[in-house]
């Protein structure tokens, strides 16, 4: 790799995948407070609402993941709509 056009941050980090609790290890320069130990290391944490482990593109299956309820908000909000 050629040194000097990264920045000084850019450095392995975990990423999970909040909806079905998967980590993958990459490199980033996000900023994030929180850590996790793997493999007896400690890295930096970023939390992801979905992933290539959970999208439907990728796995095939067509479900639904909604970790903020803006489904069920939806449907409660216009439940009553259309029906006459």
């Amino acid at each position: 790799m050629k040194s000097g056009i990264h920045p000084e941050t850019y450095r392995p980090v975990v990423f999970k995948d909040m909806s079905n609790g998967d980590t993958f290890i990459s490199r980033s320069t996000a900023n994030t407070k929180e850590t996790i130990e793997i493999d007896g290391a400690t890295f930096p944490l970023i939390k992801v609402d979905i992933s290539s482990t959970s999208h439907p593109f990728y796995t095939g299956k067509s479900n639904l993941v909604d970790t903020a309820g803006r489904v069920d908000k939806f449907k409660s909000r216009y439940a009553n709509r259309g029906k006459k």
